[in-house]
């Protein structure tokens, strides 16, 4: 067998980007000219920014290309994997020399993420190969009791990673202590925030974590039956899920005697959402599965006494469920001297928005916000100046430059207005109008809301409407307080966790940019130069030729002007489309 492993970035990100394309033509190479080396697909590699990337790992060490096309991989191939010459112009990372992208990886911590981008997620043998299936087997093998298990994962410190930081080992304790011979276990990878992708990735790159995740966790509680509950829209990670869930049958995984365990009997199955945001929360997540509608329960009982066809049912977010057999591998002490006081062990986050390094990164808990954005995300576009940072999806808040030193931790997060979430980081920048960035996640979040709770049903309809109205200049005195007083009477009286952290967006742009609302409203002009029935676009004398591009390009005949004369606007005819804006070569147009 070959020493030279060709890997691709085979995820959703890679996909998108053309991956499939080089997944080909290098399979063609290999196949055409009877080359000896071993090609195989692999998750998400975290640097999304640079997809495709494909990565030659040879005896000299790894090298990762990134932004490859058909050309530039028939370019490596030829030169790397024949004549052993790696192509330096196309590398971003190696451990060899110093490469372009090398700040994207410096301080992250691989726990979750430590087989995505590594092993072919449809192969177990790849997964097995990094210790995978070890956690269980030491399990069985040491005779471990279920309050032993527990008790790992509550020294570990870790904290469900779906939003709530809630105890993991408690939450498995509460539902261990619940005495009933049917038990479930969930895990809600129903990823629904904007700019979230963190579960996705994760399934798609390492499904047999989650499924080990499980089944120790099953073990812990004394479960018997187990749900992965997955958007439809997920459907490459649904698929990988099921071909993962296959070979651990196959294997003995899954099913009864698990192990050479006698008794210990557990098996699992993926169950599709139709991607109702309010499924997220526990309790609508379980309506949903027993096929019901998606709205949530009052609590009490909680799920962990009456859950799932109200039985005892723990329910975990994707990333928990990846940490477990990291944990039981190498030692409660070891996650827990990751992160800070309260917050153990590493984080995964999405990077979106206006940031140069868009992707997938893990960093210890506790590390500055500012690093996260600046080194590993590589700041901002176009070098634009940083706004704020939207952190926890539409549950959550922004973050202003001035707490960008904020540590990312739970209780340091939550002091700000925002949350953790399950690690959506939206960056913004200079460009982004705050008001109309609220007013994008209470859309969301009305549309989503399940309508069982008056206040969220109709309170996020009226705040919307307001936010709708000071984005189209018709704001008035005393919608900001308004919003205030309605923000504050939705969270206290809805009853899900999509209703109670709904205004988040809202409550955090006042606080902190209250002087855009106030501009909206008083001076009827945005500030972000983002909202069009706020903005004017003029023609600058000094800079104009009379290139006549702009008058050309125009929608609505609302520029003239004889060539190489001033051109002017008709403010009456100017519908805002700022095509004039973006045409003009001379700086010619002015925007107020």
């Amino acid at each position: 067998m070959s020493s030279t492993k060709v890997l691709v970035g085979l995820a959703s990100c890679g996909i998108a980007a053309g991956s499939n394309k080089v997944f080909d033509i290098i399979k063609a190479l290999k196949e055409n000219d009877n080359l000896s080396f071993d090609l195989q697909r692999t998750g998400c590699i975290g640097m999304c920014y640079r997809e495709p990337l494909v990565e030659v790992i040879d005896e000299t060490g790894s090298y990762l290309y990134g932004e490859v096309t058909q050309e530039t991989a028939i370019e490596i191939i030829n030169k790397h994997v024949r004549d052993n010459e790696p192509v330096r112009e196309y590398i971003v990372r190696t451990d060899l020399f110093e490469s372009k992208d090398d700040i994207f990886w410096k301080g992250q911590v691989k726990i979750a993420l430590r087989n995505c981008g590594v092993i072919d997620p449809e192969n177990i043998d790849d997964y097995i190969e990094r210790d995978g299936y070890k956690a269980m087997q030491k399990i069985i093998s040491s005779n471990y009791t279920s309050e032993d298990v527990i008790q790992n994962v509550l020294d570990s410190g870790l904290r469900g990673r779906g939003g709530g930081g809630f105890s993991t080992g408690m939450k498995w304790k509460f539902a261990y202590n619940s005495k009933n011979e049917k038990k479930y276990v969930i895990c809600n990878a129903d990823e629904g925030d904007p700019g979230a992708f963190m579960d996705r990735s994760l399934i798609e790159g390492d499904p047999h974590a989650i499924l080990e995740g499980m089944t120790i966790g099953a073990f812990a509680i004394g479960a018997t039956e187990g749900v992965i509950y997955c958007r439809a829209e997920y459907p490459l990670a649904i698929k990988r899920l099921n071909i993962a869930i296959g070979q651990a049958r196959e294997r003995g995984y899954l099913g009864k005697n698990i192990f050479g365990k006698e008794g210990f009997n557990f098996d699992l199955y993926v169950k599709e959402g139709a991607g109702a945001f309010v499924c997220g929360e526990e309790t609508a997540l379980m309506a949903s599965i027993e096929g019901e509608r998606g709205m949530p329960r009052r609590r009490p009982p909680f799920p962990a006494v009456s859950g799932l066809f109200k039985k005892p049912t723990n329910i975990n977010n994707v990333e928990t469920w990846a940490n477990v057999p990291w944990i039981i591998n190498n030692g409660p002490e070891k996650y827990a001297a990751y992160g800070s006081e309260k917050s153990k062990g590493t984080k995964v986050f999405a990077l979106a928005g206006k940031i140069k390094h868009g992707g997938l990164v893990e960093v210890p808990m506790g590390v500055p916000l500012r690093d996260v954005i600046f080194k590993l995300g590589g700041g901002i576009q176009d070098d634009k100046r940083f706004k704020a940072v939207q952190l926890g999806g539409p549950s959550g808040g922004c973050i202003p430059e001035h707490l960008l030193d904020t540590l990312v931790d739970y209780d340091s997060v939550t002091a700000t207005g925002a949350i953790m979430g399950s690690g959506g980081m939206v960056v913004m920048d200079e460009t982004t109008c705050m008001v109309d960035m609220a007013r994008f996640f209470l859309d969301f979040t009305q549309k989503e809301s399940c309508g069982k709770c008056t206040f969220c049903r109709v309170g996020t309809k009226r705040m919307l409407e307001i936010l709708t109205r000071i984005t189209q200049g018709e704001g008035r005195d005393g919608d900001i307080e308004t919003l205030e007083e309605l923000s504050e009477q939705i969270k206290t009286s809805s009853l899900c966790g999509l209703g109670q952290t709904a205004p988040n967006p809202v409550l955090t742009t006042i606080k902190y940019f209250r002087h855009e609302y106030e501009a909206h409203i008083y001076d009827k002009k945005c500030p972000a130069h983002n909202c069009k029935k706020l903005v004017t676009y003029t023609v600058d004398a000094n800079n104009c030729t009379g290139c006549t591009v702009c008058a050309k390009n125009c929608p609505t005949n609302a520029i003239s002007g004889e060539r190489k004369q001033l051109h002017s606007i008709d403010q009456s005819a100017c519908i805002k489309c700022g095509v004039c804006f973006s045409k003009c070569k001379f700086n010619a147009i002015n925007l107020s």
